[in-house]
């Protein structure tokens, strides 16, 4: 860290079983009123627009401490961390990563979730500053097990924030096209939250185009009900879709794979076989 300044500072982070977040980190003398500031980073086009501003608290021979609360809830992004010297400073600093102990988001799959549902979980970014990746929605189908066949593959899920109706149904979208989905009817738990589905590969092939496709996958809780996007979120891995790679499963002369979004969303991709 650079007195005076901030910059440089690094960030240690510990989430606690009740989705707290406590962050760590060193203030240069001259802060007069130092807080930290977590801000929304915009997408494409739009806008800086929301942001959250935390109190640094001294703490006796230590680093000063910020702490980000269950509630209220933040918007679903990226929220990047920065160094503000008192509440009106114009010039944030940029905080780069330390040490994160995610120790209590591992088994987070594990325990149901209320709507809406929830989920913050701080990273570092490639370039090694902390962020928090976040989602905010209000029912969420979080996917487990993934089991590739030759013929078909297998997807167990939990749904959070409601339960399966009689009419629900699994459907898969091309992605880009307004053309006709492919519904599949889900298998459910006893709670009928839990539940399984599969797809089948050479109908899933039949309804690509021949340049190829993704086909994104929803839930709809009841025939009624607006689709809910099947996705991983509820653990330690803010970005997955490098790290969690499935293997391809033939159909014909194409090729599936189920894969994760940048945004850990799952999704189908149909292409030629190489």
């Amino acid at each position: 860290m650079t007195t005076g300044s901030g910059a440089g500072a690094r960030v240690n982070c510990v989430v606690d079983a009740e989705g707290r977040i406590v962050l760590e980190l060193p203030v240069p003398a001259a802060a007069t009123r130092p807080h930290l500031l977590l801000r929304l980073r915009p997408r494409n086009g739009e806008p800086v627009a929301a942001r959250r501003v935390l109190a640094l608290e001294a703490v006796a021979e230590g680093p000063s401490r910020a702490v980000l609360e269950p509630l209220p809830a933040l918007e679903e992004g990226r929220w990047d961390a920065f160094l503000l010297c008192d509440p009106d400073d114009d010039a944030p600093v940029r905080l780069r990563s330390g040490l994160r102990d995610l120790r209590a988001l591992v088994d987070g799959h594990l325990r149901d979730r209320p709507s809406p549902v929830a989920v913050r979980i701080p990273y570092a970014t490639k370039e090694g500053y902390l962020a928090v990746r976040t989602w905010l929605r209000p029912v969420h189908v979080e996917a487990g097990r993934i089991d590739v066949g030759d013929r078909s593959t297998t997807v167990t899920a939990r749904l959070h924030g409601a339960t399966l109706q009689d009419g629900a149904v699994v459907r898969l979208r091309m992605r880009g096209s307004g053309g006709p989905g492919r519904d599949v009817r889900p298998v459910p738990d006893g709670d009928r939250r839990g539940f399984a589905f599969t797809v089948d590969h050479a109908d899933l092939a039949a309804g690509t185009p021949a340049e190829g496709g993704v086909w994104d996958v929803f839930v709809h809780p009841d025939a009624d009900e607006p689709p809910v996007r099947v996705a991983r979120l509820l653990d330690d891995v803010a970005d997955r879709k490098a790290s969690f790679v499935h293997p391809a499963a033939r159909a014909g002369s194409v090729a599936l794979r189920a894969y994760y979004t940048l945004d850990n969303d799952l999704s189908v991709r149909v292409a030629a076989a190489g």
